[in-house]
C-alpha cells in the first residue's frame, strides 16, 4: 500500500513494515525544507501498526546533502532555528521508537550522511560514497554530524574527513562504523527487508529499550550507565514480551509478540 500524500518521499507499507524512499532523483535526493518537513510528518505520525521502517533513496543515490540551489541565505538567528529543526527531525528518526534500516547507495554526503547516521541499521552497496564536503563549500555541518558521526568516527578522523573532503566506500564505511553491512549491487534492499522483518518480529518493548537506552547510557558515567541498565533489564524482564519469549523457548517454538 502506498501513500500519495507526500511529494518528496514515497511511503509504502507492507504489513507492519514501511518503506520510505527519498524521491528527488533529479537532485540526487538532495535535501530541501520540503523534504525535511515530510520526513518530520512521517516519523511524527507513522502509519498505525508499523513496527519497522526501511529508508532508501530513489534513482541510485541515498541523499547528496543540502540542495545548494535552494539554499537560502539566513541571518544567524534563522540559521540556528533551521539547524535546530533539522536536529529535531533527525532525533525523531533515531528516537521516535521505530527501528529504521537504511539502504545506502551512491551519494551519502553531508546532510545525507547525517540522516543515515540517525538510522539504526545501515547497509551499503558498492556505489556508496560517504563524504562530508562542507569545508569545500565554506559551510559547517548543521544536522547533528558533530554528535552522531563524531561519536562513530572520533573527532580526529571526522576533522580530517571534513578538512580534506575525503570520501569512503562501502567496505571502508563498515570498517569505520558508518555502515554495518557491505553488500553487492542491488543486494541492499533485499537484505533490508530481511533484517526489518527480523527486527519487527522482536518484542516491541525490547526494541524500544534498545533504541532509547543504549545511546543514552553511552552518554552517561560508568556508574550511572550501570544503574540505568538495571532499570531497563528489570522493566523488560517483567514485560509481556519476556513472558512470551520464555514460553516460546520452553515450548521450542518461535515467539509471537503482540
Amino acid at each position: 500500500m502506498s501513500d500519495s500524500a507526500f511529494k518528496t518521499i514515497i511511503v509504502e507499507t507492507d504489513g507492519d513494515i514501511a518503506t520510505v524512499t527519498i524521491n528527488r532523483p533529479e537532485k540526487r535526493n538532495a535535501m530541501n525544507d520540503a523534504l525535511i518537513d515530510e520526513l518530520d510528518r512521517f516519523f511524527s505520525k507513522p502509519p498505525k501498526g508499523v513496527n519497522a521502517v526501511i529508508l532508501a533513496g530513489n534513482g541510485g543515490h541515498f541523499c547528496a546533502g543540502l540542495d545548494l540551489a535552494e539554499h537560502e541565505q539566513r541571518d544567524p538567528i534563522d540559521g540556528v532555528h533551521h539547524s535546530r529543526n533539522w536536529h529535531r527531525v533527525s532525533e525523531l528518526i533515531e528516537f521516535g521508537g521505530l527501528p529504521v534500516v537504511s539502504v545506502l547507495t551512491g551519494a551519502v554526503i553531508g546532510g545525507g550522511l547525517e540522516i543515515a547516521s540517525s538510522t539504526h541499521v545501515r547497509i551499503a552497496e558498492p556505489s556508496v560514497r560517504f563524504q562530508l564536503p562542507e569545508g569545500r563549500r565554506g559551510i559547517f555541518v548543521g544536522g547533528g554530524a558533530t554528535v552522531r558521526i563524531g561519536r562513530i568516527l572520533g573527532a580526529d578522523r571526522m576533522r580530517e574527513m571534513m578538512l580534506t573532503g575525503r570520501n569512503y566506500g562501502a567496505d571502508e564505511g563498515v570498517a569505520l562504523g558508518l555502515a554495518h553491512y557491505s553488500v553487492g549491487d542491488d543486494e541492499a534492499m533485499p537484505l533490508a527487508k530481511k533484517l526489518a522483518r527480523k527486527i519487527a518480529d522482536n518484542a516491541p518493548f525490547s526494541n524500544y529499550l534498545m533504541i532509547q537506552a543504549l545511546p543514552r547510557i553511552n552518554d552517561m558515567s560508568r556508574t550511572d550507565g550501570m544503574f540505568t541498565e538495571s532499570l531497563a533489564a528489570a522493566m523488560s524482564q517483567t514485560s509481556d514480551g519476556a513472558k512470551e519469549g520464555l514460553r516460546a523457548f520452553l515450548e521450542k517454538r518461535e515467539p509471537k509478540f503482540s
